[in-house]
């Protein structure tokens, strides 16, 4: 048994630190779906579907949010607690888990446990990545403990004491991880945070989270040392930041003005609908929380929900799409075109040419695996291909928004949507970069041609 065992782990230690944290994540899922699919995992007490059981896992490992059961009725307290585990480790990286479980055994960590964080955390370096690594988890400690401290104030005088604060760190971990999974049919006044939509203190509390979580932690590492003096912050920092706000801005000011006055702000205040249109322009880039009726919204709200979505959150976050730094260097792209530039510039300083190809390469492979996997869907379960590309944009930049059709998918769309969150939450540079052998630099030397482009 022992030789089998170490036989296992001198062939785990043998993969590249790429295969290591693809093959990682799937085990994850694989095993918590085993669990889940438990008699004691359901509320019913039945052994659940293994396809609701793996769609579970996947969707809560890879902080989506899309799910095909309702979070509170169909799982007893043992299969919540195992979802709400899964995404406090997909939200951290199994990896940084890890090590930080290492650290306190105080026992060394190798080289490639540290690559492998640095790849998990985004950091640019592997020196001081154990020091990352502790800032990370407590961080999200800390962050989370303040968050259901918080959100106690809103459950605990409606569920009382023990249930309420149970809600209150189901959410609060839920949100800052930006997965957006609930517990809400528990009030019975409609799906998601619909219930409490009108309340300032709990909306506000919820996007709070939301935010931390989706700009990084590197970010948040960054602002603490600077002490919140934005000329000394890192460009990564700088780009995150004014991007993710501006974002932030320009999708409530679109959502208000396009559903002020419609079916999905019906019966709301001003001061409401404001407030609505800013909590949807939040969770849309990164969780899959919602405060309206999405399935009433108009379809060019949902067409900007599905680019907010594909733009997604930052580097190093716990959320996806093709990040807020891709999306940057791309728009200022179009400027170097413009102004016949060589390279792009940001706050004074110089995009390398690789980023710009590595932006492109991401937003080809996010809309051709969105395009594909949208066309085969509408084609099989004949669903609108407006809802089929909100659904599956929301499962690849791992969102969890949904038109409430996912439970109702074929077995072959359910897989498709399976599929397209692991690789959301893998990256899917990463998954292309896991199957690929290593090739060096090697400049080209065929004659240089000019083609017309546009």
């Amino acid at each position: 048994m022992r030789k089998v065992l170490n036989s296992i782990l001198f062939k785990i230690n043998s993969l590249s630190i790429l295969k290591q944290i693809t093959f990682g994540f799937a085990a994850v899922i694989l095993l918590a779906s085993l669990l889940l699919m438990l008699p004691i995992s359901s509320r019913s007490g039945q052994w659940t579907p293994y396809l609701t059981a793996l769609f579970t896992a996947t969707t809560s490992t890879c902080v989506t949010g899309l799910t095909v059961v309702d979070t509170y009725t169909y799982w007893s307290l043992f299969g919540q607690i195992i979802i709400l585990l899964l995404i406090q480790i997909g939200g951290v990286g199994f990896i940084t888990l890890a090590i930080s479980a290492l650290t306190l055994t105080k026992k060394k960590i190798g080289l490639r446990q540290r690559l492998a964080a640095k790849e998990i955390s985004g950091a640019s370096q592997v020196g001081g990545i154990v020091k990352i690594t502790r800032f990370i988890i407590f961080g999200t400690l800390l962050v989370e403990a303040v968050g259901s401290f918080l959100l106690s104030f809103c459950f605990v005088p409606k569920l009382g004491f023990l249930k309420g604060f149970y809600f209150a760190v189901f959410h609060s971990v839920s949100a800052f991880c930006n997965a957006g999974i609930d517990l809400m049919s528990s009030f019975k006044n409609g799906p998601s945070l619909i219930a409490f939509r009108s309340d300032f203190f709990f909306i506000i509390t919820i996007m709070a989270l939301i935010i931390l979580g989706g700009l990084g932690f590197l970010v948040w590492k960054d602002v603490i040392e600077c002490k919140f003096r934005f000329k000394k912050f890192r460009l990564q920092t700088k780009i995150v930041l004014v991007t993710t706000f501006g974002l932030i801005l320009g999708g409530a000011l679109l959502i208000y003005l396009f559903e002020n006055g419609g079916r999905a702000f019906g019966g709301l205040s001003q001061g409401d609908s404001i407030l609505s249109s800013f909590f949807q322009s939040v969770t849309t880039r990164t969780a899959g929380f919602f405060s309206v009726n999405l399935p009433l919204l108009k379809d060019s709200t949902i067409l900007i929900m599905c680019v907010l979505m594909f733009i997604g959150g930052s580097p190093g976050s716990t959320s996806g799409g093709i990040k807020t730094t891709s999306f940057a260097v791309l728009f200022m792209s179009i400027f170097l075109v413009f102004r016949k530039k060589q390279n792009v510039e940001l706050f004074k300083r110089r995009i390398s040419k690789d980023a710009v190809y590595s932006a492109c390469c991401l937003m080809m492979l996010f809309f051709g695996l969105i395009i594909s996997s949208c066309t085969i869907i509408s084609y099989v379960d004949g669903v609108p291909i407006l809802y089929c590309l909100f659904e599956c944009t929301s499962a690849v930049a791992t969102v969890g928004l949904s038109m409430g059709i996912t439970p109702e998918l074929s077995r072959l769309s359910k897989v498709i949507l399976i599929i397209l969150m692991y690789i959301g939450r893998v990256g899917a540079l990463t998954m292309l970069m896991t199957f690929t052998k290593k090739c060096e630099k090697v400049e080209s030397k065929y004659i240089e041609e000019k083609i017309i482009v546009g």
